[in-house]
């Protein structure tokens, strides 16, 4: 797939794995996003939490660079495909550096709208679109 055909198809995905390298190794978590461009958002809600200090936060301290995987899966194998964001996330705490991000992600997630993110955004500047699709088809699902 084309690099705009797979920032297209990434972008209408609901959710994504984020990899992040931390001391203790690799982490793996879903999370929702925002994508603009070459930048993809994602920020602290107010989901259930143990903290507000992740450890993916803790992760992109030591290491930025990160991954993001979005995928689609059905029985017919000919709609499979992914599409994976490497990239380097930047922790974003003021609210004029969130803004952007939060604005995006509150117009993709209806549930955002009544209880708009308060915690840090991520802010991760892709340096690579990888894609496959089994077909080759892009924007099968």
């Amino acid at each position: 797939m084309e690099e705009e055909s797979s920032r297209t198809l990434f972008a209408s995905a609901r959710v994504a794995r984020l990899a992040t390298m931390g001391q203790e190794g690799p982490r793996l978590v879903p999370v929702v996003f925002a994508v603009d461009g070459d930048h993809i958002y994602t920020a602290v809600d107010h989901k259930p939490k143990r903290s507000r200090y992740l450890q993916r936060l803790a992760d992109i301290r030591v290491s930025p660079a990160v991954t993001l995987l979005a995928d689609h899966y059905e029985e017919n194998w000919d709609l499979l495909w992914w599409v994976r964001a490497d990239g380097i996330a930047t922790i974003l705490e003021e609210p004029t550096d969130t803004s952007r991000g939060l604005d995006l992600l509150v117009e993709k997630y209806p549930q955002y709208q009544n209880r708009r993110p308060d915690g840090p955004v991520v802010a991760i500047a892709v340096t690579a679109w990888r894609s496959w699709s089994a077909s080759g088809v892009v924007g099968l699902s």
